[in-house]
């Protein structure tokens, strides 16, 4: 089996936040966000694996500072946990407003990303070598990610159709909805 160094798949990008990406708020619109983090995310997966790579799942995307036109955005990806196929890249994200020096952390999110081979197949991914104390927790970190969103896709799936509605109803008789039917 192959084992890799997280240093040799970690993946920075710094970009300019331009009129064009900004939301009708002013801001820059969370989608442009969320697309520049995709392909982040897919350069340090396809780094580390070799191949080519698709997004499974994003989680815990919170968006905790907005990102004013003019600032730099800056993206730091590096692989967090590997399973067979499968690649976790955790990322914080980073602006800056050029003029003052202010930094600000507006994200940290975590994408699941799936490698697949030349016939579109799911492939195995090279092993993790953990250099220090700090790569040792974010791989257990993903580990336990990774079991909960596997455990919550679960649920999801199956607790929620397996109810009557009668149960479903019970459920939120509680929350702010109205139910006419």
């Amino acid at each position: 089996m192959i084992f890799k160094k997280i240093s040799d798949s970690e993946t920075t990008i710094t970009e300019l936040m331009v009129p064009a990406y900004a939301n009708f708020g002013g801001k820059v619109h969370g989608g442009v966000l969320l697309s520049l983090m995709d392909k982040v995310a897919y350069v340090c997966a396809t780094k580390h694996s070799q191949s080519y790579c698709v997004t499974v799942s994003v989680e815990g995307v919170e968006f905790l500072y907005p990102v004013e036109v003019g600032e730099l955005l800056t993206i730091k990806a590096s692989i967090n946990y590997v399973g067979n196929t499968t690649m976790i890249i955790g990322m914080r994200i980073e602006s800056q407003n050029p003029r003052t020096g202010a930094n600000h952390h507006t994200n940290s999110c975590y994408f699941t990303m799936l490698a697949k081979n030349s016939e579109g197949e799911n492939c195995s991914v090279p092993g993790l070598i953990l250099e220090n104390e700090i790569q040792l927790r974010r791989f257990c970190e993903g580990k336990y990610l990774k079991k909960n969103s596997m455990e919550k896709r679960n649920v999801l799936k199956s607790d929620f159709k397996d109810h009557a509605n009668e149960v479903l109803i019970e459920q939120c008789k509680d929350d702010k909805c109205e139910i006419h039917f």
